[in-house]
């Protein structure tokens, strides 16, 4: 079975990066990770369920630009052998003066009373992040961390948060984006 999806996956035209109304915006953030570097390989700590700890990476950004009024968080595996990427989070309502979010932020629904963002669906209908966790023997994963600067804030009254609701609201509003790429890959 390994063999056969090796060569499909879903490819990177289906990200939210490449979605109309987005892919115009400036490339302007630097998004970037203590735990891994660009294009490096994710540590097990943040890979999924039965795999790692499951636990999201610690994550941080700069060069936000004036007006921007929110800041959304997708993830994405473009190369998921299914017909769009896996989305592995969702998150909206982060602050624009906000610089990051430590380690689990995005993981842990004990301490979400704490923090000041939504978290939303992943691809399988779980709320929060969803770490690496592709088919044994499929070959190497990227995952996409895509962080979008509006300059407008997406109705926080929304309580389905999806990445296809998201890209809705936040066409023709993202000012600058910014994303990190991280690889994991089970043998």
């Amino acid at each position: 079975m390994t063999n056969l999806l090796h060569r499909f996956r879903a490819g990177t035209g289906k990200l939210a990066w490449n979605h109309p109304g987005v892919a115009n915006a400036p490339e302007t953030i630097i998004v970037s990770s203590p735990a891994f570097a660009d294009g490096g390989p994710i540590p097990d700590r943040h890979a999924g369920p039965g795999v790692g700890d499951n636990v999201s990476p610690p994550l941080n950004w700069d060069n936000i630009p004036s007006g921007t009024r929110e800041l959304v968080l997708l993830v994405e595996d473009p190369d998921a052998p299914l017909p769009r990427p896996f989305v592995h989070c969702v998150v909206t309502d982060i602050g624009p003066e906000t610089s990051g979010v430590e380690a689990g932020a995005l993981s842990r629904p004990a301490d979400r009373a704490q923090v000041s963002f939504t978290v939303g669906k992943a691809s399988i209908g779980k709320s929060g992040y969803l770490g690496p966790a592709p088919i044994r023997g499929h070959g190497p994963h990227r995952y996409i961390f895509q962080l979008f600067a509006l300059d407008e804030t997406v109705d926080p009254a929304r309580r389905r948060v999806t990445k296809r609701r998201v890209l809705e609201a936040i066409r023709g509003h993202v000012i600058a984006r910014g994303r990190l790429t991280g690889t994991y890959e089970r043998v």
